[in-house]
């Protein structure tokens, strides 16, 4: 908690700075005239797992509850196919765009090419590369988690269950996305002091199930003597299962496994004892995104980020939250 109050103290000192000097502005984002119903944008980045989906309809469910018409798309994996997305929504003059950046780089243009046509973008669960794109200047905000942290909560769980020993692989994310960056920063920055505590491969299984048990599979021939698995999703932690129990290992008893998100799936896997946690990625932006759409339209400053508070699931309570799980 005080990491993400340090951060949003020092953005908004930024801020502040950056307004007094005359440089970043709010008046250099284009506006949103307040009217009950809006054309919105959603460009999400893929639907081939649990977490998007709930994600997905959270936002649509939102916006049929406020009336707004919603502008859908679906980038199926494709950052190339994104950027064409948010232009075919700047194209159709949707008065806010919500995107799901599918890397940090790629997508910097098509938030630029809205900001020149005069239309905001609200970032959602994953973030732009901030040496290039700023929120309050060229995007109204980034609502999402706190990546950084979710890794750290995972390393201190897995290095309390292995006592500060583990021989650990590392399942990454899609790379170069900010999840997949900061989840790997979070964790790998906590073990450093704990010596005992080593990954010994890292892999991109690109937050899919079967790429997943795929690059577990591999990983785990080329290190049979690994202790502990940290995955970036819940799904690659189940794919990363079905590779040890296909290997004949027992996981949750030969290899310790956590992760990050908080799917149904999970905390099964919990329960049932083939994984020791996940922390909690909460996919239901829809209230939060259009909460915050109406704060904007009602002329308010906007904080650079929004977070979003994260769960944390273990055998203590992986039963108790699994009926409300995605």
């Amino acid at each position: 908690m005080m990491l993400r109050r340090t951060f949003l103290a020092l953005a908004t000192g930024v801020a502040a700075l950056s307004l007094g000097l005359g440089g970043v502005s709010a008046q250099e984002l284009p506006k949103l005239k307040q009217k009950d119903k809006y054309k919105v944008g959603f460009a999400q980045t893929e639907s081939n797992n649990p977490w998007r989906i709930a994600q997905t309809e959270s936002m649509k469910a939102e916006a049929a509850k406020l009336g707004h018409q919603l502008v859908y798309t679906d980038a199926a994996g494709s950052a190339a196919k994104q950027v064409a997305d948010v232009n075919s929504m700047i194209a159709q003059g949707v008065d806010l765009i919500f995107l799901a950046p599918r890397e940090e780089k790629p997508l910097i243009p098509a938030v630029m090419a809205a900001k020149r046509a005069g239309i905001p973008v609200v970032l959602l669960d994953r973030n732009v590369d901030q040496n290039v794109a700023k929120a309050g200047r060229d995007y109204v905000t980034f609502i999402g988690s706190d990546f950084i942290e979710q890794g750290k909560r995972a390393a201190e769980a897995l290095t309390k269950a292995m006592n500060g020993n583990a021989k650990i692989i590392q399942l990454e994310g899609t790379t170069g996305s900010s999840p997949a960056n900061d989840r790997r920063k979070g964790f790998e920055d906590y073990i450093k002091a704990h010596p005992g505590m080593k990954v010994v491969a890292s892999q991109s299984g690109d937050f899919a199930r079967d790429k997943g048990r795929q690059v577990a599979e591999t990983l785990l021939q080329a290190h049979p003597d690994a202790t502990a698995i940290y995955a970036h999703n819940d799904e690659m932690a189940i794919g990363a299962i079905a590779a040890l129990e296909a290997a004949g290992k027992t996981p949750g008893k030969d290899v310790i496994i956590v992760s990050v998100d908080g799917t149904r799936d999970a905390l099964q896997a919990i329960s049932d004892g083939k994984m020791l946690a996940t922390v909690e990625s909460n996919p239901r932006f829809g209230p939060k995104a259009f909460e915050t759409m109406a704060r904007y339209a009602k002329g308010e400053q906007i904080e650079p980020w929004v977070v979003v508070p994260d769960r944390f699931f273990d055998k203590s309570n992986a039963a108790q939250f699994i009926g409300e799980a995605y």
